[in-house]
């Protein structure tokens, strides 16, 4: 059986592992990984607007993973509208690099999971084989962390030399639409939260195999003289 100090960090260990589980759920449900300005640009050149007009011709963008939203705002006031990722707007986008992403993080998902339960099975007992103890929960934790990483920088990849914001403003459009501003949201910093735990995992995981010294009280020894024999 582990001793108290390794039983409490493993149960601390798998604690963090299904928080990084919840984490990456969360964060592929919700629609917030990036949100930003967009600029009706065809809109204003119609009318040459000013810089004091082009407040009616900006509106806003959000998308997640799967599906998002916008305000076009083209001079003659809001329209609200919702859009899904697939199947249709995914062949806009570059398909291969979205997909992986969500790949990596079903990936992640899975290795938390591996993790979280590895964890439980080392605070209850010595694992016999290797694999099963604080060596397979560093690997699977070092991949599940890996993983997030891969779909944290792809996504970002995407973004930035892919140009997806603007790719999802103007599908479908007849009007240009320039991005103005782009802002990462909560659930793509819920991911990059994922990728820390399982940091914070591998730095328990590492203390629980430090042997430290145990604390021993020296007994005295007992002086025998003559005079003590004598009595």
């Amino acid at each position: 059986m582990p001793g108290c100090f390794k039983k409490t960090l493993f149960a601390l260990a798998s604690l963090v592992s299904f928080t990084s589980f919840i984490l990456i759920v969360v964060a592929m449900g919700i629609p917030k990984w990036m949100t930003g300005k967009i600029l009706c640009k065809t809109g204003a050149d119609l009318v040459n607007a000013t810089d004091p007009e082009l407040v009616k011709f900006i509106g806003e963008i959000y998308y997640g993973l799967f599906r998002g939203g916008k305000i076009r705002q083209c001079g003659l006031g809001g329209r609200r509208s919702k859009f899904t990722i697939f199947p249709h707007m995914v062949k806009k986008l570059n398909t291969g690099l979205h997909v992986m992403i969500i790949m990596f993080l079903c990936v992640a998902i899975f290795f938390s999971l591996v993790s979280f339960g590895f964890c439980i099975l080392n605070a209850i007992k010595v694992p016999y084989r290797a694999i099963k103890g604080p060596a397979g929960v560093c690997l699977w934790n070092f991949l599940a962390g890996g993983f997030v990483a891969l779909a944290v920088t792809s996504f970002m990849a995407a973004v930035k030399l892919h140009h997806l914001t603007e790719r999802i403003a103007n599908f479908r459009e007849i009007f240009q639409f320039v991005i103005l501003e782009e802002r990462f949201e909560d659930c793509f910093w819920l991911c990059v939260a994922s990728a820390t735990t399982h940091a914070v995992n591998l730095l328990l995981i590492a203390i629980s195999g430090i042997n430290f010294p145990k604390i021993k009280t020296k007994t005295e020894e007992a002086n025998v003289t003559a005079e003590d024999i004598m009595y």
